[in-house]
């Protein structure tokens, strides 16, 4: 069904069906992971363990992302910014399964807290459509703004010798900067910082605890 002739039952049908895929369906990229032959991993020990948190945050944050874009698209003012929160949440998808294929291969799990992120972000995300679609698409380019810093600082951090690992945060990167440039194109207007400071420390909070827990 063409997005536009959704109704209000249709959309509330479409938000479970994000929210189950996310949380239980465990589907496949779209796109290969990069260097996918590549399956080196880290020597057993300390460094193994630490590419493993960094990854298990990583992971966490795509399942806000994907949070984020469905409760976005819910409130949404017009189909055009509908498509383009599809369209990214559709290679945010990618991410996250590239990220829960590697943190498997690692020997690792993903965060406890995965429903949590997904609930929080969700809300977060329909509170910023219903602020109106430049304020909605602000929040966006915002909110991969803060996540291209974050994964910057995930490359200096991951072992060197793990490849695999670099190359799916690397591919992310220039995912997010360019979902950044798109809600840009599409009106964004920069955010007050008061806003920006908050989500920043809901960003540190999240990837705080999901190192962990």
């Amino acid at each position: 069904m063409d997005a536009r002739q959704l109704s209000p039952l249709d959309r509330l049908l479409e938000v479970a069906n994000d929210a189950l895929r996310t949380g239980f369906a465990r589907l496949p990229a779209r796109r290969p992971p990069p260097e996918s032959a590549a399956r080196d991993l880290p020597a057993a020990g300390p460094r193994r363990r630490e590419a493993a948190r960094l990854m298990r945050v990583n992971h966490a944050g795509e399942v806000a992302a994907q949070g984020l874009y469905s409760g976005h698209a819910l409130t949404a003012r017009t189909p055009g910014t509908r498509d383009l929160l599809h369209r990214a949440a559709a290679e945010e998808a990618d991410h996250l399964a590239w990220c829960r294929e590697r943190l498997a291969e690692l020997g690792s799990r993903s965060s406890l807290l995965d429903p949590v992120w997904y609930g929080a972000s969700f809300m977060i995300g329909a509170l910023a459509g219903l602020a109106g679609d430049p304020v909605g698409l602000g929040f966006v380019a915002e909110t991969e703004r803060q996540v291209e810093g974050h994964l910057d600082r995930h490359l200096v951090a991951l072992p060197a010798a793990d490849r695999r690992s670099r190359a799916i945060v690397a591919s992310m990167k220039a995912d997010e900067i360019a979902h950044a440039e798109a809600a840009r194109r599409a009106g964004a207007i920069p955010l007050p910082r008061p806003a920006v400071m908050l989500m920043g420390l809901c960003a540190r909070i999240m990837t705080g605890t999901a190192r962990w827990i």
